[in-house]
Parts: C-alpha cells; sequence; structure tokens
C-alpha cells in the first residue's frame, strides 16, 4: 500500500485542484502527503512540507503535477532509486504525463491495489569541467553560443574516432528524449521500451549530417575540435556549464534510471500521434467517438476533444478576473454528427468543476448544452453588470 505520496509541482500552472485531491485520497486511507516547502507554500494545504533529500528517502510513490518538464525534474529526483512517479496533466498535454485531474483518484486506487505496469527510463550521464556529475533523461546537448561560432563536435566511440560534426548543435538523446530536441533535428522516434543512445547533429554544417544509434555498452566520447566556438552544455534544456575547444566530455547512459507508472489508458504512440500531431498514416476520421478525450491545451487557452490522437474539435475560452469565460466551440467537418460537441462541453464544464471554478458562457453552443444540462448550472457566475449572455 501506499503509506507515503510526495508531490512535484509545476512553478506556475495552478496545482491546488490536483492537490486537494490527493490530499482527500490520502486522508481516506490515512496516508500523508509531503511537498517541498517552496512549491506548497503557495497553496493553502495540509500537505507536509520536507526537504528534498526526505522527500525522495520518505515518499513511496512521487506525483509529478504538471507537464513533461515538471517530470524530468521528478524523475531526476529518484534517479537510481526504485520509487515510481506518476504524472498528472496539469494544463497542456505531455509525452510523459498520463493522467488528467478527473481520473486522479481512480489512479492513486489503481496504484494501491497494485494495477499498474512500470515502464523503466533510460537516463544518460556526464562529468562537467568543473567535476561535477550530471543526468539528464531527455538529452545533453552541446549548443552553439551566438556569435561565438559553430559546434564542431568530434565523436570517439569505442575508443576510435568515427566522426566530426559542424552544427549548431550535437545532441546526445536517451529514447525520451527522441521526441524532443532529437525530433526537431530531423530524429527518428524512439520508443522507451529501447534500450540505447541516439547521436547527431543540429542544423549540420558538415557533409554528414545523421544520426547514430548506440548500444548502452559502447563508450562515447564528444571532443569538442579546435575549430569549435564556445558551446552551452544544455542538460535537459537548462544550461549547465560552458566548454571550449579541447574539452572531453564522456557520455554514459544509465538504463532503468528512473520507473514511470503506466496505467494501460493510453500507449506510447498514441500520446506520441497526440503530442506531434502525427498525420497521413491512419485515415482522418476513422477513430471511434466512444474513445474521444477532451484535455485543457492550457497554453492555448482552449479545451480540445481528440480521438485516435486527432484533433476533432476546440471549446475556446478566457480566464477573466473570478471566473473563465467559455467563448466558441467547433468541430472539425470531418467528425461532425458524433456527438463531440456535447462530449466536449460536458468534459470542460467537469474539469472545471474539479479545479473550483466558476463559468459564465458567450459561446451558444455551450449556452444550449447549459440548458439542457440544468445539472451544471451552479457552476455560472454571477454576471458582472452591463454584460449579457452574448457578452
Amino acid at each position: 500500500m501506499i503509506h507515503v505520496v510526495g508531490l512535484v509541482l509545476h512553478p506556475r500552472r495552478d496545482c491546488a485542484p490536483a492537490v486537494e485531491a490527493i490530499l482527500s485520497w490520502a486522508a481516506d486511507r490515512g496516508a500523508t502527503v509531503l511537498g517541498l516547502p517552496e512549491e506548497i507554500g503557495r497553496i493553502d494545504c495540509a500537505a507536509e512540507p520536507v526537504g528534498v533529500d526526505e522527500l525522495v528517502e520518505r515518499s513511496h510513490l512521487l506525483v509529478s503535477l504538471g507537464g513533461d518538464g515538471t517530470m524530468l525534474r521528478t524523475m531526476r529526483l529518484v534517479e537510481g532509486r526504485k520509487t515510481p512517479v506518476l504524472g498528472v496533466n496539469v494544463g497542456r498535454l505531455g509525452f510523459l504525463a498520463e493522467v488528467d485531474l478527473p481520473d486522479l483518484s481512480a489512479a492513486l486506487s489503481a496504484i494501491d491495489d497494485h494495477a499498474y505496469t512500470i515502464e523503466p527510463r533510460t537516463a544518460v550521464r556526464t562529468v562537467l569541467p568543473d567535476g561535477r556529475e550530471v543526468s539528464a533523461f531527455n538529452d545533453i546537448a552541446l549548443v552553439r553560443v551566438p556569435g561565438d561560432g559553430l559546434a564542431a563536435v568530434g565523436l570517439t566511440v569505442e575508443g576510435k574516432s568515427f566522426v566530426r560534426y559542424a552544427a549548431d548543435a550535437v545532441i546526445v538523446s536517451t529514447p525520451t528524449g527522441s521526441t524532443a530536441y532529437s525530433f526537431s533535428a530531423g530524429g527518428p522516434i524512439v520508443s522507451p521500451k529501447v534500450e540505447g543512445l541516439l547521436v547527431g547533429p543540429a542544423s549540420a554544417h558538415s557533409a554528414f549530417n545523421r544520426m547514430l544509434v548506440m548500444s548502452p555498452d559502447e563508450e562515447l566520447v564528444l571532443e569538442v575540435l579546435p575549430t569549435s566556438g564556445r558551446l552551452a552544455v544544455e542538460v535537459d534544456g537548462i544550461v549547465q556549464a560552458h566548454v571550449e575547444a579541447g574539452h572531453h566530455l564522456r557520455v554514459e547512459p544509465i538504463p532503468g534510471a528512473a520507473r514511470v507508472v503506466r496505467l494501460g489508458r493510453t500507449t506510447f504512440y498514441e500520446r506520441a500521434r497526440r503530442k506531434l500531431q502525427v498525420a497521413g498514416s491512419a485515415q482522418v476520421g476513422a477513430g471511434d467517438a466512444a474513445d474521444a478525450m477532451v484535455v485543457d491545451s492550457f497554453e492555448q487557452s482552449r479545451y480540445e476533444v481528440r480521438i485516435g490522437g486527432e484533433l476533432a474539435g476546440t471549446l475556446d475560452y478566457r480566464r477573466r478576473d473570478g471566473f473563465v469565460e467559455l467563448l466558441h466551440t467547433e468541430i472539425d467537418r470531418t467528425y461532425e454528427g458524433q456527438g463531440l460537441g456535447g462530449r466536449l462541453a460536458g468534459g470542460a464544464l467537469r474539469a472545471l468543476r474539479a479545479r473550483g471554478e466558476k463559468i459564465t458562457a458567450t459561446c451558444p453552443y455551450v449556452i444550449g448544452y447549459l440548458e439542457r444540462h440544468p445539472e451544471h448550472a451552479d457552476l455560472l457566475a454571477a454576471r458582472p453588470e452591463g454584460t449579457t449572455a452574448n457578452g
């Protein structure tokens, strides 16, 4: 059973509804909830504030509330431990987080009942010139500094020189990171079940611009060549150091460095199609409306309904003082006639209720939906003076 739950929160997004859901679940089972003081201090909640070491040491489960960046940070905290990590979407969809807020309590209960699987994740590690050891679950990249010239980097594999890249960056990626910087540089999508490394250039200026796929037991050394400019060492997108001509970095994979909880609700490939908006390989509109998923695309200020990873419709909103204004609903013509407008409106209203939000509706479709579903009437905020149902 789960006796201690640790929380890691996104630094800016509103995590209060998710934290309250976890606290309520824990209270019913006599479990303890821990959090970092600077994170839970932003929320008036009953979680116990502890330091990083105590959080990692005591937690039986770490819950990441945010997106992929928060998941990566959580995985780095528990690197090398068996503590499982559950990712909860707070805002925009990611690859690593599988659970949305309405499903959070059920997910915790499933984990408590051991009804889940573990997906091990590989990390990459190197030692910086100042002697610090750093790890990444996406990638370690040597990136040109604007004004300082190209990244000229030589790859030595198993003690033998293999290739010299001239590029904007040279990326060493895990399978997890194959859908991040490596993907934007033209690399392949790699299943997280694969053990290995991807090494290659971004915006190559050299004749050879292909990526190399390496076994985890092969030795890799990156050499900053004499023709290179000063380079930033980015670890999961964060600059940790700078290197110059003559520096060598030995990069090694750490298989199974973190353990991500999977509940079987989506596959890696479904998440990849949804996040990367993969199209062309499947017939558009072929998905089953019963499998429609409603998600909050926080950064685009809209709720989305998706089928099989394809965007089928949107409900735009705007946050105002004390309430959320629902502005406009649109269903793609390919998906009309399948009841997705109602699925979208209902899913959005349930998510807003879970967050304790009040609403106003200027969208004609949502206004009609509320008239047909009076059980949502309590969500309506008092209308500001001088406004009407149509804004």
